[in-house]
């Protein structure tokens, strides 16, 4: 079966029309350029708690918009943002009442 050839104009930007036609959300424009991380969590809350599209609950659903933004991006995302990006997941998780994650090279659980 032949492989069907896309423009690398496509290409680029599946991401972009995921992001803004996708059935999990919708979400408040330039959201993810905010500078304040608890008003990027405030605003995927609120996007997820009113979107009847989701496919689960609203925290999944905003965790999960929040990670698809950070892993399209990639090496290409400021340090900056990614860390006011990482720090708005942990927002995200206070206001949904979940626990904090843990420090990145941390492993939570028992040890044996």
């Amino acid at each position: 079966m032949a492989e069907i050839e896309v423009a690398p104009a496509q290409r680029e930007k599946w991401s972009q029309q995921v992001t803004q036609t996708s059935n999990a959300l919708d979400l408040e424009p330039g959201v993810f350029a905010l500078a304040d991380p608890r008003r990027i969590a405030r605003s995927l809350k609120r996007s997820a708690e009113q979107s009847r599209r989701r496919k689960t609950d609203p925290f999944r659903s905003a965790m999960s918009m929040l990670n698809f933004y950070i892993n399209r991006a990639g090496r290409k995302l400021p340090a900056a943002q990614r860390a006011r990006l990482e720090a708005a997941k942990n927002e995200l998780r206070a206001l949904f009442g979940r626990p904090p994650h843990a420090a990145p090279g941390r492993v939570s659980g028992k040890r044996g």
